[in-house]
């Protein structure tokens, strides 16, 4: 039996058990830094399966770092399990349809990034026993990757400093290793504060905390045309004031969340933001303070652990679906727009672009490919990135066209295709670290090219000194 065959095996000897901890932190639904029984039954299995486990590290409850082994090399698989507000939907039925509307759900598949990281380790670790492979394998358990910055913080830490390689994944429409950037975020809360009085009989008495997150947002969306091309700015009202019309509203609040390619870049928008909100503030006559919630990096690829994970990824083929797979893939495709459907063919060559028109689910492996593009989206891995030579393979956990942050991510989350493409995904990553282990020119080799494509540039936090994460 060859290591492709025995760590495959290994995995799917165990593979109840990581489905059934897919489902679990699926149904807990836990939004950032609230996973508290999605850390705690990972960390539970985790000690089960004889590694040290480390709870509530970094200063964060949900956060944890289990260990197998000792001394060098330190291998990381990263594991996230945050959900997102109000996406909660009916698992494995093709319509719109919340069990509990109002509450949250799984709508980027960390639930399955979570037990498909948990496979990883416990298949490493299985084989470093058997094979008598020194070194340490840890689960370094990540929460609210979804606008918490968790792995941003335990950067900061110094966490991550001991560590050698670091190996993640996500679930996706399509199997690959991704080898581009990320864009650079800042996130942060505008509170405005007035003075009330009785809209009808003194008005000129109030000075409404409303009117000026009003203008402001009016001010941010004029500033649009002024920032570069790939800046993103996006805004909630998390606050207006209250329900009464016929009161002037004393307090009010926006989150605002900034992208640029670069930090730096992100940090020059954020400027101009914090000015508009100065000039809001004296138009209306209230006063305002800016409250830090997250902030990450832009992210370092690394090709060559990319070229290890492609080639395990590519020996072990794509997510291998059946005619039930196939038929709920269908009917849920049904409810995409055009567009929808349409929207991850322009990443795709066009032989895959045919391939893709085969079946709804993706039968193919996209070719690996050194690249200097940057996905329109962030992430807190790429805070790892900076510090630790990184690598993230994708598996087909949805159907071709699903849309992140979707009802019918959602709904996909504990169907067999989900389940395929986390054991898939946790067999590429075992793999690749077991490679490195065997191998340690990998390693150094990995650890040049981090150095290289810094060029000089030194890491240094996007996350304020003293801020802490904001855990309520």
């Amino acid at each position: 039996m060859d290591k492709i065959e025995k760590v495959s095996s290994i995995i799917e000897e165990k593979k109840k058990l990581f489905i059934e901890v897919n489902d679990a932190i699926w149904d807990f639904a836990e939004i950032r830094f609230k996973e508290k029984k999605s850390a705690d039954l990972l960390c539970d299995i985790l000690e089960k399966e004889d590694f040290d486990v480390k709870r509530s590290v970094g200063g964060m409850e949900t956060a944890f770092i289990a260990s197998y082994g000792s001394g060098k090399p330190k291998i990381a698989i990263l594991g996230e399990y945050d959900a997102l507000f109000n996406m909660n939907q009916e698992a494995g039925t093709a319509e719109k349809k919340a069990v509990c509307p109002g509450e949250n759900g799984h709508g980027c598949g960390h639930n399955a990034l979570g037990a498909g990281a948990l496979a990883a380790v416990v298949g490493v670790k299985d084989y470093m026993k058997e094979n008598n492979i020194q070194g340490t394998i840890c689960y370094f358990g990540c929460p609210a990757e979804e606008g918490g910055s968790g792995k941003t913080f335990m950067v900061k830490q110094g966490l991550f400093n001991d560590v050698d390689l670091a190996l993640t994944w996500h679930p996706d429409t399509i199997n690959q290793i991704t080898s581009t950037s990320s864009l650079a975020d800042i996130e942060v809360y505008f509170k405005f504060y007035g003075k009330s009085a009785h809209a009808a009989a003194c008005p000129h008495l109030g000075r409404s905390a409303l009117d000026a997150i009003e203008l402001m947002n009016i001010g941010v969306n004029y500033l649009r045309e002024h920032v570069i091309p790939e800046a993103r700015m996006h805004y909630a009202m998390t606050n207006g004031g209250g329900l009464s019309p016929n009161v002037v509203q004393a307090n009010a609040e926006v989150v605002y969340l900034l992208r640029a390619p670069k930090f730096s870049q992100v940090k020059e928008i954020y400027d101009r933001v914090v000015n508009i909100a100065k000039g809001a503030a004296l138009m209306t006559d209230t006063k305002f303070e800016i409250v830090f919630d997250c902030a990450d990096s832009n992210l370092i690829p690394n090709d060559t652990l990319g070229k290890v994970m492609y080639k395990y990824l590519e020996k072990l083929g794509p997510v291998r679906v059946d005619k039930n797979d196939i038929e709920f893939a269908e009917k849920l495709r049904s409810t995409l727009s055009e567009e929808e459907k349409n929207a991850e063919l322009k990443n795709l060559s066009k032989e895959l672009k045919e391939k893709a028109k085969e079946s709804p689910i993706a039968n193919f492996i996209k070719p690996f490919e050194s690249s200097n593009e940057t996905m329109p989206g962030t992430t807190d891995v790429a805070d790892v990135s900076w510090v630790v030579p990184t690598s993230q393979c994708n598996t087909s956990t949805w159907m071709l066209g699903t849309p992140g942050h979707s009802w019918q991510a959602v709904a996909q989350g504990k169907s067999t295709l989900c389940h395929k493409g986390l054991l898939l995904a946790g067999k590429v990553m075992a793999l690749s670290a077991i490679e490195a282990f065997e191998n340690k020119s990998i390693i150094d080799e990995a650890k040049a090219e981090l150095k290289e494509r810094l060029d000089g540039e030194e890491y240094v936090s996007p996350i304020p000194d003293g801020a802490k994460p904001k855990l309520e």
